[in-house]
């Protein structure tokens, strides 16, 4: 099996932020399968995209959505693979995260919601939640479950922009496989360097609406502060990753070794 670059993006124009998470090097000497994908939503998949797409050959979809989200722009998954919901906001629908539609459509509510400095607070919170909010373990444990099944994968999770719930979800797995904290922060970061580009037309329409386009800047990109607060929160709450994947998220010995046994190989 050929083993992707660290942090190798997939060049799909209707899936936007799409990246292999394989790659990544471990504790161990050995490195991050090419077994696990992330990504931005795909409402607007169609034609050779769809064909490329379908060319990743993945089984299985995770979605990490809200209703709301679900339903403004509905995903196009391929004939055969498996479309799961793993809603992590439901007990929380109003979180940052899951607000990008409103604020993109209101300038007068962004202006209240995120200037001041507002924004990275809201978000800072969002990651806390995380490792706390019930439907955020429940989320997160029903999925590291699927995917440490080999008949899930190779499988994709993604939530509206693939940066924060998603960024999460990617960060904390390839904690868990042991991967280097700097290079977790590199893979986290790389969302500033392939979203922002594809979201410059929401931010042009939203200064044509009367919109500060520099309120978005800490909504629509990730920082090194987001994940800091979500890795705080891990700590203070589970002292370790491990902790936070036996104790957070109920996950039994079983499923964390069969995790770290197949989603690593000889580098």
């Amino acid at each position: 099996m050929t083993i992707p670059s660290p942090g190798q993006v997939i060049p799909i124009v209707g899936v936007p932020n799409l990246r292999d998470l394989g790659g990544w090097r471990t504790s161990g000497g050995r490195v991050v399968r090419g077994q696990v994908y992330r990504s931005a939503e795909f409402s607007g998949l169609q034609d050779d995209d769809a064909t490329s797409f379908a060319a990743l050959g993945i089984r299985s979809v995770y979605d990490l959505r809200t209703e709301g989200e679900r339903a403004a722009q509905a995903n196009v998954v391929p004939d055969g693979v498996e479309y799961v919901i793993v809603d992590v906001l439901s007990d929380h629908s109003g979180a940052g995260p899951a607000q990008l539609p409103q604020i993109l459509s209101d300038p007068k509510a962004a202006a209240e919601m995120l200037g001041g400095g507002k924004a990275v607070k809201i978000f800072e919170d969002s990651y806390r939640e995380f490792l706390y909010l019930p439907s955020a373990m429940a989320g997160f444990r029903r999925f590291f479950t699927a995917i440490a099944q080999q008949e899930h994968r190779p499988a994709l999770f993604h939530c509206t922009t693939g940066k924060d719930r998603t960024g999460w979800a990617a960060a904390s797995l390839l904690m868990l496989l042991g991967v280097d904290d700097d290079d977790v922060l590199a893979d986290y970061l790389l969302t500033n360097e392939e979203l922002l580009p594809s979201l410059q037309p929401t931010i042009d329409q939203f200064a044509s609406i009367g919109g500060d386009p520099e309120l978005l800047q800490p909504v629509l990109g990730v920082r090194t502060e987001y994940l800091d607060a979500a890795r705080d929160e891990m700590t203070n709450r589970y002292g370790t990753i491990d902790g936070y994947f036996s104790d957070g998220l109920r996950l039994d010995t079983a499923t964390i070794d069969r995790l770290r046994s197949s989603l690593v190989e000889t580098a």
